[in-house]
């Protein structure tokens, strides 16, 4: 990037990334792109989103756009924040019109499920030349936008880079610190996901906090396994990208995917689940991905199996708790039973 003041450019207007973009508009101009002519209009005239963020107020100084070519004119620093199964094409919309060697950052927690790509690899794909990396960790968007304190991890592939991103994100209540292991964080994301559903499972047969805190912490043993295995480091799962965003998402009653957990432990099917929320759970699509990679990298994941049976396979919420504690444990750290 150039001396001159930078412009953030983040594509997506839902809740995570409009908190992102008005987190940036406090520190250099930034504009936000989002699908729908209201979303944007209420934005602009309004300061609020009140689809996803209630009324909660939003930077003065952020501005809107249906426009996804002006976005991406326009930007010095793009943000990747539409849901994983929109990714390929947004960026290939916007191939043509971003300057080379732009940076690229993801918000996206999931993978591609047809190739099993992590979103900066799609990066890498569509916009050969673009430094790709992720901005994740134990974040709730409205806690964000509320001021309340947080923090995340910026991974880039040359770690000066997230040194200097780092100041288009931060604020006084939200740290951001950085890394290199791009791979570690952005696969960190995707699966805690798939964790947070099997919590809820939990959590919606009422089975207690003993439990809870059981499955949170087998599940970022499994995670930080198939994690290392995928080329992450040990230490990034540990982290705030790691176990941070673990425990953020298996707790909160704001966690999508949690929620997903529940209402499929209380009976309801995935599209009636979907539908009552109105917003994207990327957990549901990554369960299968992750059981493909595990199975490729020969990772036993019995949690992420559950949750993958359940989703994809029909098996009732009762049974995956009965199939976990059917399994002889091993040694907790060393064995590879649950």
């Amino acid at each position: 990037m150039s001396n001159k003041t930078p412009i953030v450019a983040v594509l997506g207007g839902g809740s995570w990334g409009t908190t992102v973009a008005s987190t940036c508009a406090r520190n250099t101009p930034t504009q936000l792109w989002a699908r729908h002519a209201d979303t944007v209009r209420e934005i602009n005239d309004k300061h609020t989103n009140s689809r996803y963020l209630g009324q909660l107020p939003l930077s003065p100084g952020l501005r809107a756009t249906e426009d996804l070519a002006e976005a991406a004119r326009a930007a010095d620093v793009l943000v990747l924040g539409v849901p994983s199964h929109s990714c390929r094409e947004v960026l290939e919309q916007v191939a043509d019109h971003l300057r080379p060697w732009i940076p690229v950052v993801s918000l996206v927690k999931g993978l591609e499920q047809v190739y099993r790509l992590r979103m900066t690899e799609i990066v890498s794909s569509v916009l050969p030349g673009h430094p790709a990396g992720v901005l994740a960790g134990p974040n709730i968007a409205r806690e964000v936008l509320q001021g309340y304190a947080a923090a995340a991890t910026i991974a880039m592939p040359e770690h000066r880079t997230a040194e200097m991103l780092q100041e288009l994100f931060r604020t006084s209540r939200f740290r951001v610190y950085t890394t290199a292991d791009v791979i570690g964080v952005e696969i960190a994301g995707a699966l805690k996901n798939v964790f947070a559903i099997a919590t809820g499972f939990g959590d919606g047969l009422e089975a207690g906090d003993n439990t809870r805190a059981m499955v949170i912490t087998r599940s970022l043993r499994e995670l930080s396994k198939l994690g290392t295995a995928l080329g992450g480091q040990p230490e990034t799962f540990a982290g705030l990208a790691g176990m941070g965003d673990l425990i953020a998402t298996c707790t909160s009653p704001h966690s999508r995917n949690r929620r997903v957990g529940i209402g499929l432990a209380q009976g309801k099917s995935v599209d009636q689940i979907c539908t009552e929320m109105g917003q994207v759970a990327e957990g549901i699509k990554t369960s299968s991905v992750v059981m493909k990679l595990a199975a490729e990298r020969g990772v036993d994941m019995p949690i992420a199996n559950e949750v993958d049976a359940v989703i994809n396979h029909g098996q009732p919420v009762i049974e995956s708790y009965r199939g976990l504690l059917r399994q002889r444990p091993g040694h907790e750290i060393l064995g590879e039973a649950w």
